[in-house]
């Protein structure tokens, strides 16, 4: 087993808890399936919210998919002027057998972050 870490982020369409949780659970599953990952292989998860995703904490709905016993911690993603708004990103460590390939995971508008991965998609 080997330590990897993949990126994904996610357009939010309004700053709503809903759509915030319902957003970041589609990411956390798209990334799930694309990786083969389970929750006890996982070492932490790192959320970052745009300025302006502030009515819910995206940990919540990681939580309520399985992983209540990853370490995961929120933060504010850095303001730059003319940044793509409403963005859900998390940064995932966990273990996989050494020939696994991540598959970095980018959704809706947020596919524009990382043309270069998204185009493989």
């Amino acid at each position: 087993m080997r330590l990897f870490a993949l990126r994904g982020a996610i357009s939010v369409e309004r700053n709503d808890a809903k759509d915030i949780l319902d957003a970041t659970a589609t990411l956390m599953q798209e990334i799930i399936e694309r990786n083969a990952l389970k929750p006890p292989d996982v070492v932490s998860c790192i959320f970052t919210a745009t300025n302006d995703l502030n009515a819910e904490f995206p940990a919540v709905a990681a939580r309520a998919i399985g992983f209540d016993r990853v370490p995961l911690l929120c933060a504010r993603e850095m303001g730059v002027p003319g940044a793509l708004p409403r963005v859900i990103r998390v940064l995932i460590h966990y273990y996989a057998p050494e020939d696994h390939s991540a598959t970095h995971v980018y959704l809706g508008e947020a596919s524009s972050l990382r043309a270069d991965l998204s185009a493989a998609q």
